[in-house]
């Protein structure tokens, strides 16, 4: 197992350099002059071919490349144009934040579309199939701004159970599990909706297969044909969803926290790109590089645990 963990980094390492490539020539392409951008509208030429030296943009593209990957190397994500201090402190400061409502509302997707999505399963075609198919598609449909606004408006104004807008720091424990509950469940209502159908039409695909009938002929009980031997092969191309979700999670919770006031990569992004801060933007993208690299590896040795059937050589 550890030499399949060993052998799959390995096999990303060339994936993520070539990401981080594509991910500076973008940059470069942008239209706009970094130097213009840090010195305004107003600066002289002498003032901008100054900088534009400091900042190593009049070398050769290829120069520029090999002096970036060299930062990399050295764990140094360069610095922001605005306020010139280490895009990496500001990228640190978020970070937590965006992976902590992503895999909270991760938690919650699978706590209710896993269960939702089995009944539905076994209940086909009753009165549970029709509403929780019903339920499903209303919550693909509702935007997740639409929802956090709903829960914002009856949890917090009219009932006061959570606060409307922030995130406490990681210090006070108590107070950020407090903050992360309504863009929590709203991201997760959202995901839900989908692992909810997923579930439902992968089982029902698993449970007309022969060995469930050859399972339920022995006189297994209902509850263990269904959990051990018809869900652990639907989890498949669940944990596939899942690590969609995921990924799109971190970089797509943008509005929602824009909707709860939080920190996070999305709306570090967002910053960036409006203040024309190429350096900073460049560093959020690399860390997303990084991140989804990451899930997908992560995904690919979980499919081995759950279907011995998967093998990598």
């Amino acid at each position: 197992m550890i030499g399949l963990i060993l052998k799959r980094f390995l096999f990303a390492i060339p994936t993520l350099v070539a990401v981080i490539t594509i991910i500076f020539l973008i940059i470069r392409v942008i239209p706009g002059d970094p130097a213009q951008a840090v010195l305004g509208d107003y600066a002289t030429d002498a003032a901008l071919t100054q900088l534009r030296d400091q900042m190593g943009l009049n070398d050769p593209l290829w120069k520029q490349y090999l002096t970036y990957m060299g930062g990399l190397v050295r764990g140094d994500l360069g610095d922001s144009l605005v306020n010139r201090q280490p895009a990496w402190d500001q990228i640190r400061y978020v970070l937590p934040y965006s992976l902590e409502l992503t895999f909270a509302a991760v938690i919650i997707a699978l706590a209710i579309g896993l269960p939702t999505g089995i009944l539905t399963a076994v209940k086909r075609n009753t009165w549970v199939d029709y509403v929780g198919r019903v339920v499903s598609l209303a919550g693909l449909s509702a935007p997740a701004f639409y929802i956090g606004l709903l829960l914002m408006f009856f949890l917090s104004a009219k009932l006061g159970w959570f606060p409307a807008v922030g995130a406490k720091p990681f210090s006070d424990l108590g107070g950020n599990l407090h903050s992360l509950v309504l863009p929590a469940i709203t991201l997760g209502l959202v995901e839900t909706a989908s692992v909810t159908r997923m579930t439902r039409s992968v089982m029902i695909g698993v449970l007309s297969d022969d060995y469930v009938r050859t399972a339920r002929a022995k006189g297994l009980q209902n509850r263990v044909v269904l959990l051990r031997h018809a869900l652990r092969p639907a989890m498949v191309p669940i944990v596939a969803l899942i690590g969609i979700f995921t990924i799109g999670l971190i970089g797509g919770s943008v509005l929602t926290e824009e909707v709860f006031g939080r920190p996070g990569l999305g709306k570090l992004m967002i910053g960036a790109t409006r203040q024309r801060d190429y350096n900073l933007l460049q560093a959020v993208m690399v860390i997303y590089a990084v991140i989804i690299v990451f899930v997908n590896v992560v995904i690919d040795i979980v499919y081995t645990r759950i279907d011995p059937r998967v093998r990598y050589k």
